[in-house]
């Protein structure tokens, strides 16, 4: 059994890791045509993100070996007449249950340990290459984040004469993360300039706003500028036509770059920090809005303050012992103090939402080590018995099979881990794909072990034509 699994599980791994790698460079065509990069490059690009495509490689190839072994021997009989001789299916299995358990650690370890260095350098790497000759990666009606201090967005590009149209260009070059020019131009040209030193933009019809009370804010005046122009030039510094890498430190605290350990200790951390800034939000809440005090100059309010934080049962009293333009002056400040708490309130549950978003996160990758690892188990005793209920070994019917079931589980995958971020519980929404696909292979392995024909099309064939000749016979009568 070891010998007859070894062999399709090597070969399809490696079919599906070819797939795989296709479908990335598929996906990343355009930020790598064009680019002049060596072959090294792209070499290193290709084995890192081979790297990361294992976790998901594994599984698949496990299902289609799984389909392929069992497969081929209900398709000439043996698993028959293993199962005459009385070797029950658990025996039958029982060497490959712990070749997959076995499998299945040696892929956590990998997830654990080699993915985020994979992750890592893949990250780094592609983003070196984004922003050599960023001029090149041009995608209209998409942000270009990749060159220092400039955002510029086209809305279409010609592909005969290169010339561009709709295009908004934001410089933040002299202040950190704040757009003080914005030049908007009906047309326009980009092209790299001799070596590649700086990257010249020929704008043309358009206007450039400029604030500059962003670029010095000591002063007490903030004037607004607005040029109109026809032809504009815009000299963006570059760092040269070589190739550079980046430091790793900027994605080195990301996430997907982190282990178990690291991720339990990074979400901890998070989730601290959240229960503290609700703490804090909350008597915020209570200390500035609940109760007002009297300005200054002014004496409190005569209303007891232990009266005050309890229910104002006769309010309608209090209000009638005042004229016209004190209760219209009572009612806007209540309203007033009523916009400014819920405007509070609102700012604070942003900044909550925004930290909890990020803490999820963390979560995900954390059950994301352990899905990943348990797919294997769960795609071996699906794909084991489904392979001896159907009967066909070879590459045609378990791959239309294993393709099929691989893609359920990736969209059920993507949905929970969708949820996970913004609705479902983390750890609810990472496993909801193993919690409905492991039933399914209880169901089968339990199916294939009495023999039973759901799935065998020579039971539905032989159904069709005893249905068919009921039916002739009974028209024959009439």
């Amino acid at each position: 059994m070891m010998k007859s699994f070894t062999g399709p599980f090597v070969a399809t791994f490696f079919i599906s890791m070819f797939v795989l790698i296709m479908q990335f460079l598929w996906l990343h065509i355009d930020d790598l045509v064009g680019k002049g990069l060596e072959w090294t490059v792209i070499a290193q690009l290709l084995f890192y993100a081979s790297m990361t495509l294992v976790p998901l490689g594994i599984p698949l190839a496990v299902l289609l070996a799984s389909i392929m072994t069992f497969g081929n021997l209900g398709e000439n009989y043996e698993l028959t007449a293993l199962k005459s001789a009385g070797i029950s299916l658990y025996r039958i299995m029982k060497p490959l249950v712990f070749f997959i358990i076995t499998l299945t650690v040696l892929a956590f370890y990998f997830s654990n340990n080699v993915l985020p260095y994979a992750n890592l350098k893949t990250r780094t790497l592609f983003y070196d290459i984004r922003k050599h000759k960023p001029e090149v990666s041009l995608k209209p009606g998409f942000f270009i984040n990749d060159i220092d201090n400039y955002s510029i967005l086209v809305s279409h590009k010609s592909n005969e004469t290169g010339m561009m149209y709709g295009l908004t260009v934001y410089a933040h070059a002299e202040v950190k993360d704040n757009n003080y020019e914005v030049t908007v131009a009906d047309s326009g040209i980009m092209e790299t300039g001799p070596g590649g030193e700086y990257m010249k933009v020929e704008l043309f019809n358009g206007y450039t706003y400029t604030d500059e009370g962003l670029k010095n804010t000591r002063s007490r005046s903030f004037p607004f500028r607005t040029v109109r122009f026809e032809k504009q030039n815009i000299i963006i510094p570059m760092q040269g036509n070589e190739f550079q890498r980046s430091d790793e430190g900027m994605y080195r605290n990301s996430h997907a770059m982190l282990s178990i350990e690291q991720l339990t200790e990074k979400g901890d951390s998070l989730k601290k920090i959240l229960r503290a800034e609700r703490k804090t939000h909350l008597n915020n809440l209570l200390s500035y809005n609940y109760l007002k005090g009297e300005p200054r100059g002014r004496p409190r309010d005569t209303l007891p303050v232990a009266q005050a934080r309890g229910p104002l049962l006769d309010i309608d009293s209090l209000l009638a012992t005042l004229d016209i333009s004190e209760r219209k002056t009572v009612a806007s400040n209540a309203a007033r103090l009523a916009r400014e708490v819920r405007q509070a309130r609102k700012n604070g549950d942003i900044a909550l939402q925004y930290r909890e978003k990020i803490a999820r996160y963390y979560d995900i990758e954390w059950h994301r080590k352990f899905t990943l690892s348990f797919a294997c188990f769960i795609f071996f005793f699906i794909g084991a018995p489904l392979g001896g209920i159907i009967r066909k070994g070879g590459l045609g019917m378990p791959v239309v099979v294993s393709v099929i079931l691989f893609i359920i589980y990736h969209v059920i995958s993507m949905m929970g881990e969708r949820s996970a971020r913004e609705v479902i519980d983390p750890a609810l929404g990472m496993w909801i794909s193993s919690m409905i696909l492991l039933p399914l292979g209880a169901v089968l392995t339990y199916m294939s072990m009495t023999d039973s024909a759901v799935l065998n099309a020579e039971a539905y064939m032989n159904l069709v034509k005893r249905l068919a000749r009921f039916l002739k016979k009974k028209h024959s009568r009439r």
